[in-house]
């Protein structure tokens, strides 16, 4: 490790913000402003629709999952922290390789609010993968996971949505199973098989689990925008917006249900701050596709089951069985509602009439492709059976891809230099901020001489 390992963060973070700098002052410019009267309208009115939609996402990713990751009592100031580092680091990260991409392919990089969306649902999928590992991970171990994951991401979105062509509004396959099964990758080889137990400072408590709770009323609110954003205006997005609140409201009343049910009438905090949220999950692949109303309500409640279910009896069984560790539930929240999501999407491409192929294929990439001129130009040659195994095949590489490369990055997180805190001292502020009563925070759990090694150690 060197010598002085407390420095490496901002050093690291110094060296990447002037990395960038350098970057923009070289290659990105902004677009050219139209010469004609007509497209400077056009584009004004583009950019009057996209932007409170924008608005509402910045509000979901700054606000909101950093509120819900506050469940841990003693960790809900790094929770806040991190989630919005991670979120300003991942969307510059992002930035920068468009920017590569854009000037390889077409010899110029100009930045445009399209792209900074782009770049803020790459950071999406860090932001949710770093929960499998909240409370037990560095700070520098949380940039290195960004680090990789970002490009990941962006490699598999392209398969997926481009070159396979899967309709994926809402990124319910290209974001959130992507997102889950990577930060569950990056948990297994971590910590490999080690058994942990319950960690004395990782049980909620009602001041936690009620900003937790605030944290999930603000993404269920915005959520709409998250899906929407990207359909093409007018009845595709009306229909994604409707289905989503559809979706989203099922799945609250259907959470408050199955959590009753399942503790003898009383409710789980935990139930409700993931389970409400499922149907936004899972109804993004489907949310602008030409089905029934009564199709969404029926996807939020089925999602919201599996999810409350997921937390009750297969999160136990996978941590017992594999020794799989998932701090946050992404696998309830994001994993299982989205494979859910993705095998809805396949049943209603099957079932919906051939005439109504162009309503299926209408929204456009995160890169900025239509993905109908893509689709609808196949859709004679696949035939909904050929569409539907490009759904299944979209699912097996979002899985398949995010495992693989979080189980890469896992490994690097072993490396000594990024000083993985010690167990005694997990889940708690005080390693990361200078707050009152730091001596007495990490003697719980160790002597004061393993406390300060901590600190030392610690990034």
């Amino acid at each position: 490790a060197p010598a002085r390992p407390r420095r490496l963060l901002p050093l690291s973070l110094g060296l990447f913000q002037a990395a960038l700098l350098l970057f923009f002052t070289l290659f990105i410019t902004y677009d050219e402003s139209p010469a004609r009267m007509e497209d400077a309208s056009s584009a004004a009115e583009q950019l009057y629709g996209t932007f409170p939609f924008f608005q509402d996402i910045q509000v979901m990713l700054a606000v909101g999952l950093g509120l819900l990751l506050t469940f841990l009592p003693r960790y809900g100031l790094s929770a806040l922290t991190h989630n919005f580092l991670l979120l300003n680091f991942c969307t510059q990260w992002a930035l920068v390789l468009q920017g590569l991409l854009h000037r390889l392919l077409r010899g110029q990089s100009h930045l445009q609010l399209r792209s900074l969306l782009a770049a803020e649902f790459a950071a999406v999928t860090v932001l949710i993968s770093v929960g499998a590992v909240l409370g037990r991970t560095s700070p520098c171990q949380l940039l290195v996971v960004a680090a990789c994951e970002v490009p990941a991401y962006l490699a598999s979105e392209w398969v997926i949505a481009t070159h396979l062509g899967v309709l994926d509004v809402g990124g319910t396959i290209t974001i959130h199973v992507f997102s889950c099964y990577f930060g569950l990758g990056v948990s297994k080889a971590l910590f490999g098989r080690a058994r942990w137990v319950l960690h004395p400072k990782e049980t909620p408590t009602p001041s936690s689990d009620l900003t937790s709770l605030l944290g999930t009323l603000i993404l269920w609110v915005f959520w709409p925008s998250f899906v929407a954003v990207l359909c093409q205006p007018g009845d595709a997005q009306h229909r994604a917006i409707l289905n989503t609140i559809l979706a989203m409201s099922a799945s609250a009343v259907t959470t408050v249900v199955a959590s009753s049910l399942l503790e003898e009438g009383r409710l789980r905090p935990g139930h409700l701050q993931n389970g409400s949220l499922a149907g936004g999950v899972a109804i993004g692949a489907v949310a602008d596709m030409d089905m029934p109303p009564v199709a969404a309500l029926a996807l939020g409640s089925l999602s919201a089951v599996v999810c409350v279910l997921g937390f009750r009896f297969l999160t136990p069984l996978l941590a017992r069985k594999l020794m799989l560790q998932d701090h946050c539930g992404i696998h309830n929240l994001h994993g299982l509602p989205g494979v859910l999501g993705a095998v809805a999407s396949a049943i209603v491409i099957l079932v919906a009439p051939k005439d109504t192929s162009s309503s299926l294929f209408s929204q456009v990439s995160p890169a900025g492709v239509n993905a109908s001129e893509v689709a609808v130009g196949q859709w004679g040659e696949r035939g909904a059976g050929g569409q539907a195994l490009c759904q299944a095949a979209g699912l097996a590489v979002a899985i398949g891809g995010s495992l693989l490369a979080g189980l890469l990055t896992g490994a690097m997180l072993r490396l000594p230099c990024l000083a993985q805190p010690p167990e005694q001292h997990c889940f708690e502020d005080s390693l990361n901020f200078s707050i009152q009563g730091q001596a007495e925070s990490l003697e719980l759990g160790g002597t004061l001489e393993e406390g300060a090694l901590a600190l030392k150690e610690q990034v």
